[in-house]
């Protein structure tokens, strides 16, 4: 298995651990090694669920900078993410200090998400002039109301995990005193139960994006107004 993505199982669940610090930047080795460890846990009978976690204080700041104006390598985000979306067992995002970017949207293409009591979740590509690339913006407003999956996206800023558990982006936050080790061990635990209770895999996918009755040409007004003309802001709403 990966050394960047070390793959071991504890009572029944497979766990997948991103492992390139600072940030787990979802370089190509690391997309690789997820996407590994997902189909090998996909093929083991004796698996029956998976968690995926970040070494270290953080789930994971998203893509890799250093391979910024580089060819793409496959396999890119979006390969792993339809591999998450079509696994057919549970899969849990355990989620510690940020998910940013790519890493929001590697929790989002996961069937749960459980996080510390400080994790911050968010899409800040906007304030680098670009959009979120693989799939954000379509998941998240499918999971949060559609106004409020607009203002993450188009202004960057970041939600704790209180306010993400109200939203419904996360389905449970986990009280913790030492980030990795207990958060691994509650999220086996959750894991554990989706299989017992027979959960549903909640598939975003599957999901109509929460409108509520909330005008998209008023939406698009009030981040033209807001963004002055920025024009990565205008693109998440065009």
């Amino acid at each position: 298995m990966s050394e960047v993505a070390p793959y071991t199982v504890r009572d029944g669940v497979a766990v997948i651990t991103m492992n390139t610090p600072p940030v787990n930047g979802l370089g190509n080795a690391l997309r690789a090694g997820i996407l590994q460890g997902l189909e090998h846990a996909a093929a083991d009978a004796q698996v029956k669920a998976v968690v995926l976690i970040g070494a270290g204080k953080s789930f994971s700041g998203g893509a890799d900078i250093r391979e910024f104006g580089r060819p793409r390598e496959k396999p890119d985000l979006p390969d792993v993410n339809d591999f998450q979306d079509a696994l057919k067992k549970p899969l849990v995002a355990a989620i510690s200090g940020f998910a940013l970017g790519g890493g929001l949207e590697l929790a989002l293409a996961c069937h749960y998400r459980i996080a510390a009591p400080k994790a911050q979740l968010g899409l800040p590509e906007v304030k680098l002039g670009i959009l979120p690339g693989s799939g954000g913006t379509q998941r998240l407003p499918r999971v949060v109301p559609v106004a409020k999956a607009v203002q993450m996206m188009t202004t960057g800023n970041p939600i704790l995990a209180e306010e993400a558990l109200q939203l419904g982006l996360v389905d449970e936050i986990v009280q913790i005193s030492n980030m990795s080790g207990d958060l691994l061990d509650a999220a086996v635990v959750y894991a554990n139960k989706l299989v017992a209770e027979r959960k549903p895999l909640k598939r975003i996918r599957d999901l109509q994006a929460k409108s509520d009755g909330v005008s998209f040409a008023k939406i698009r007004e009030e981040v033209a107004k807001a963004s002055r003309g920025y024009p990565a802001p205008l693109e998440i709403v065009a």
